[in-house]
């Protein structure tokens, strides 16, 4: 994805950290993933190597932690829930050598039990009272700040002006940080997510928003508001705070972790109505579905297909013998489209019955921000719903798909309304 006008004058040279991002991930090239998923995951759920070299497929980031061991991947519902939530068995140190090189050290990397001491400060930010602000000050304005700019032209791509920009828009007012400099603080996330294709950018993006979040946080020691810096900068729990580094390490993970993947869940789960829309009608007349239906489109299209760990003793998988070092690839794709947990796994259906998925991870690891994705993508929707009446896809768009092999979302949602 790129859109000049999100980078605004930060680009000063040819690097356009958004389309190399996109290109990264196989998003010219890779529209499905799921059918070879499903094959692999037919001829035995656990499997030596990495999903997109067993697939044959190129130029995707992948799974497995650097310097681990033989890379095993896990394709079934049972076994990615068994790797998930055995934390002893299952380790996820292994990512302090790839983003927590550019990040610093963040809960993405930490085992018990420094992974539950620094969750529970974290989620002093995280209430469901600043959840609640949050939706009324940042979220719906935002939301209805991007639809007023193309409400009245019967016509929008719904990724480029809408679901692209809005989370991390809200992420930067929660923080609290000026509007002129917004636009450089997504490049320079978007540059962190995308270090291992690009590591001399994401290490120069890391140093920056280091040296950023420093002045901010100092200032907001001495005289703290209600912004996000500023409640991570006063948390406390049985005498303990956050140090500066732990701050910053949050901050950096936040953008991407906490914006990034909203995007492409909301836009995921637009296609899918709109590419269905006697759902999407249907939602229109029932808002009782919204829950339901935000829940299958991270099924059916979760934005990130797969996560890594590390096996720190020798184990079975799904029967599968395991050495201890081995590199753990995480296929969370292909686990919520198992057909031994979900029937019809591949069609999406916002009125199917509600069974667990993994969209969002499982066991103490589970995404910290997954309700404030959720609340964003109902706001969102809700709005969407309201106020673009007679909302379908641009006949004259041409072919419309999610791409993707790791990180996936649809170009663009060129559409109609009115």
């Amino acid at each position: 994805m790129s859109d000049p006008g999100i980078v605004g004058e930060v680009d000063h040279d040819d690097y356009d950290p958004f389309e190399a991002f996109d290109r990264a991930q196989g998003a010219e090239t890779v529209a499905d993933p799921y059918t070879g998923f499903g094959e692999l995951l037919s001829a035995c759920p656990v499997q030596r190597g990495a999903a997109g070299a067993l697939m044959g497929i190129e130029n995707t980031v992948t799974l497995d932690m650097p310097g681990a061991g033989p890379m095993y991947t896990v394709f079934s519902y049972r076994g990615v829930e068994q790797v998930l939530r055995d934390h002893e068995t299952f380790s996820s140190a292994g990512y302090a050598n790839s983003m927590g090189l550019v990040m610093g050290h963040t809960i993405l990397e930490m085992d018990e039990p420094e992974h539950g001491r620094y969750r529970r400060l974290i989620q002093q930010a995280f209430t469901r009272k600043e959840m609640d602000r949050w939706e009324h000050e940042f979220v719906r304005p935002t939301v209805n700040g991007a639809i007023d700019a193309f409400v009245d032209r019967g016509r929008a791509d719904l990724v480029k002006e809408l679901t692209f920009s809005f989370p991390n828009q809200v992420i930067a007012q929660a923080m609290g940080l000026p509007e002129e400099d917004r636009p450089q603080f997504y490049r320079w996330g978007v540059e962190i997510t995308n270090m291992a294709s690009e590591p001399e950018h994401g290490f120069a993006a890391s140093v920056a928003l280091g040296e950023y979040f420093g002045r901010l946080a100092a200032e907001r020691r001495k005289d703290p508001g209600p912004d996000l810096i500023s409640l991570l900068t006063q948390a406390e729990l049985e005498g303990q705070r956050l140090t500066d580094e732990e701050i910053f390490a949050f901050l950096r993970l936040l953008l991407p972790a906490g914006s990034e993947t909203t995007y492409r869940s909301s836009s995921n789960l637009l296609f899918g109505l709109l590419t269905h829309p006697e759902q999407l009608e249907a939602l229109r007349g029932d808002r009782s579905l919204m829950a339901a239906a935000i829940e299958e489109g991270l099924r059916w299209e979760p934005p990130l297909t797969g996560i890594a760990r590390t096996a720190v003793v020798d184990t079975e998988i799904e029967g599968v013998k395991v050495p201890a070092g081995a590199s753990i690839g995480v296929c969370l794709g292909a686990a919520n489209h198992d057909p031994a947990r979900f029937d019809r796994p591949h069609e999406f259906d916002i009125f199917r019955r509600q069974t667990n998925h993994v969209a969002f991870a499982s066991g103490p690891h589970m995404c910290l921000g997954m309700h404030l994705a959720r609340m964003e993508t109902a706001v969102m929707l809700e709005l969407v719903l309201d106020r673009l009446p007679n909302l379908r896809l641009d006949g004259d768009a041409g072919d419309v798909r999610i791409m993707g092999f790791t990180f996936r979302a649809p170009h663009s949602l060129p559409v109609v309304f009115g």
